[in-house]
C-alpha cells in the first residue's frame, strides 16, 4: 500500500528519531579541562583504585572505570591519569578515566619466548628489584638474567634482593653479578621486623620500585615488611613440587612509611616513595624485547660497539667488543656478562 501521494517530496516524509536521538555523531571530545590528576594504584575487575590530591590534606582514593573515548588504550598500575565524575571517593561512587599522561618506563613481559601478546606489568616505576631466595626455593640465575635484560630494556634500575640467608649464603650467587655492579641487599626473616627491613627501605627511598620474582621467594612477606600497615597474604612452598604457591594475584602499588625523623610536611614525608608489589610468575618471556638496547646499560662497552658489523650480535667472531676488551677498555667480565645476558633470548629459564 502506497503510503504518501504520487507527487509527494521530502517535506512529506516523517522522519521518526530513533531511540538514542537522531543527532549525528560527532568525532569532536571534550577536552575535561577541569579533569584531576591521579596515580592507578591496583585494579580490580575493570575498577582502578587511584589516588587523588596526594600528598595534601584531601588526599583520597577514588574507584574508576576507563572512559569509553579511551578506546583499546590500557591503563595499567603506576598510570598517571586524568579523572572526572564523582571524586569524592565515597562508598559506591564511581568516576571516568579519559585521559593517560606519558609514561617515563614501562615494564613488560610475555608468557614466554614464542608468545606474540607482551603484557605491561606496571609503568612509571624507576627500580626493578628482583627478589631471589637463596633456598627453598633453589635461585634460578636464568631467571634473574631474564629480569635483568627487562630492567635495562625498560630504563630501569635493577636491585637484587636476596632472601632467606639464613638458610644458604649469598656469596656464590652475588660473585656470579659482581662484573654487572648491581646493587644487592641481603635479608632473612628473623630480621625483616628489626634492621632488615630498614636496609632494604633505605634503597628504595623516593623511588617507585616494582618487586618481582617466581612464587615461593618471599616477596610478599618482604612488602609487608616494607610496609606494615598493609599486610597481604602469604602463602609456604609446595614441599611436593619444591615451587611456590601463587598467593599475590593484583599488582599493588603501596607508599612506604617515612623515614625515622622526617619533618611533617617534608619532601621525605612527602614522597617516602612507593614499593609495587606484583603477582609470582614462573617464567618471564622476552620476545618483545630487541637485544640491540641491552648494551645501553653497559657504558663501559657501548662505545666499542663502533666498529661492530652491521647488525651485530656482539656474540659472533667479527664483533668489535673482543678487540676492545682485549686493549684493556673493558673488563672481559663485563662483557661475559653482557653476552650472558644476550643469550637469554635463545635459552630457556631453566637452562
Amino acid at each position: 500500500m502506497r503510503r504518501y501521494g504520487k507527487d509527494a517530496d521530502e517535506d512529506d516524509i516523517r522522519n521518526r528519531p530513533g531511540r538514542r536521538g537522531s543527532r549525528p555523531r560527532t568525532r569532536i571530545r571534550p577536552k575535561h579541562e577541569d579533569a584531576a590528576e591521579g596515580m592507578v594504584l591496583t585494579i580490580d575487575r575493570g575498577r582502578l583504585t587511584c589516588l587523588v590530591e596526594a600528598g595534601t590534606k584531601r588526599e583520597r582514593m577514588v574507584v574508576a572505570m576507563k572512559a569509553r573515548e579511551l578506546g583499546r588504550k590500557g591503563v595499567v598500575v603506576g598510570d598517571t591519569v586524568n579523572l572526572v565524575g564523582d571524586l569524592s571517593g565515597e562508598v559506591d561512587t564511581l568516576a571516568r578515566i579519559v585521559r593517560v599522561e606519558e609514561r617515563t618506563s614501562v615494564l613488560r613481559r610475555t608468557a614466554d619466548d614464542d608468545d606474540p601478546f607482551e603484557r605491561i606489568v606496571v609503568a612509571n616505576a624507576d627500580q626493578l628489584a628482583i627478589v631471589t631466595a637463596l633456598a627453598n626455593p633453589e635461585p634460578r640465575p636464568r631467571l634473574i638474567d631474564r629480569c635483568l635484560v627487562a630492567a635495562y630494556d625498560a630504563g630501569m634500575t635493577p636491585l637484587l634482593v636476596l632472601t632467606k640467608s639464613d638458610l644458604a649464603p649469598a656469596e656464590p650467587l652475588l660473585e656470579s653479578y659482581a662484573p654487572l655492579g648491581i646493587d644487592y641487599v641481603v635479608t632473612q626473616r628473623e630480621e625483616l621486623a628489626t634492621t632488615g627491613a630498614e636496609a632494604v627501605r633505605e634503597r628504595l627511598r623516593g623511588l617507585a620500585t616494582v618487586f618481582i620474582g617466581h612464587s615461593g621467594v618471599g616477596k610478599t612477606t618482604l612488602v609487608n615488611a616494607l610496609v606494615p600497615e598493609r599486610q597481604r597474604t602469604t602463602g609456604d612452598v609446595n614441599a611436593v613440587t619444591g615451587r611456590g604457591r601463587h598467593t599475590t594475584v593484583s599488582a599493588l602499588a603501596l607508599r612506604l612509611p617515612p623515614p625515622p625523623g622526617a619533618k611533617p610536611g617534608s619532601r621525605q614525608a612527602l614522597d617516602p616513595g612507593w614499593v609495587i608489589d606484583t603477582p609470582g610468575f614462573r617464567s618471564f618471556g622476552l620476545s618483545h624485547i630487541d637485544p640491540s638496547r641491552v648494551i645501553h646499560a653497559f657504558p663501559d662497552l657501548e662505545p666499542g660497539t663502533v666498529d661492530c658489523p652491521r647488525a651485530c650480535s656482539h656474540d659472533e667472531p667479527d664483533c668489535a667488543l673482543d678487540s676492545w676488551v682485549s686493549d684493556g677498555h673493558a673488563d672481559a667480565a663485563r662483557l661475559y656478562s653482557l653476552r650472558r645476558l644476550l643469550s637469554t633470548k635463545e635459552a630457556h629459564e631453566g637452562d
